[in-house]
């Protein structure tokens, strides 16, 4: 089948960000369809592996989340818990031997911007899994660092309160409105700009509009 201007551009950019992301020693790769992010990705995580993950939207909407609680892992599973245990779970997910996660924004040079509320997912991916592996839809890629920090603020952020209400300018409003409120979710901002140890972070870029 004929590829559309679409997919086209997304796959000469995504080669783009790959080569960049490899410069960063990021181990990257990019897949055309969310079949193939999936396909890829379960090759990534070894069965009898250690899983934990962030609130990825982009990990359920290519199937992951099922495929792993189908597979043969031994998933952290923070979704379906209570309160007190999803903390408890949290704190364990930062000892998998696998962790999950979407990304708020991409630069065609290669960096990588999550912003959190609690924390959790930023901290995974800084330090303590022995594996991080990033899913992310090609809407997320933009220019700069600065258009990445700005898409993670006033697009990721808004759309993804949201789904958890709250007394923020943002549920009110649709729009960021630099709160300091205390459900705030814009609470830790990170930059990923070099992978370090090399290949600690795998990145599946994909060539679908996919989460936030």
């Amino acid at each position: 089948m004929e590829q559309t201007p679409k997919q086209l551009r997304n796959e000469k950019l995504g080669a783009k960000v790959v080569k960049a992301m490899e410069s960063r020693h990021f181990e990257a790769y990019y897949c055309g369809t969310r079949e193939d992010a999936l396909k890829k990705a379960l090759e990534l995580i070894p069965e009898g592996s250690v899983v934990a993950w962030g609130g990825s939207v982009t990990m359920n909407e290519i199937g992951l989340s099922e495929a792993l609680h189908n597979g043969k892992y031994q998933l952290i599973d923070r979704d379906a818990a209570p309160p007190e245990e999803k903390r408890k779970l949290m704190r364990q997910g930062l000892l998998a031997d696998y962790f999950i996660s979407g990304a708020n924004a991409v630069s065609e040079d290669g960096e990588i911007v999550n912003i959190d509320g609690n924390g959790n997912r930023v901290g995974a991916i800084v330090y303590g899994p022995d594996h991080v592996v990033i899913i992310a839809g090609m809407n997320k890629v933009v220019k700069t660092l600065e258009d990445a920090v700005k898409r993670a603020r006033t697009i990721a952020a808004p759309i993804n309160k949201q789904r958890f209400g709250g007394t923020t300018p943002c549920v009110k409003t649709g729009s960021c409105g630099d709160c300091k409120a205390e459900d705030c979710i814009c609470c830790q901002v990170l930059v990923t700009r070099v992978c370090r140890p090399a290949g600690r972070i795998k990145v599946i870029l994909v060539g679908e509009e996919l989460g936030f």
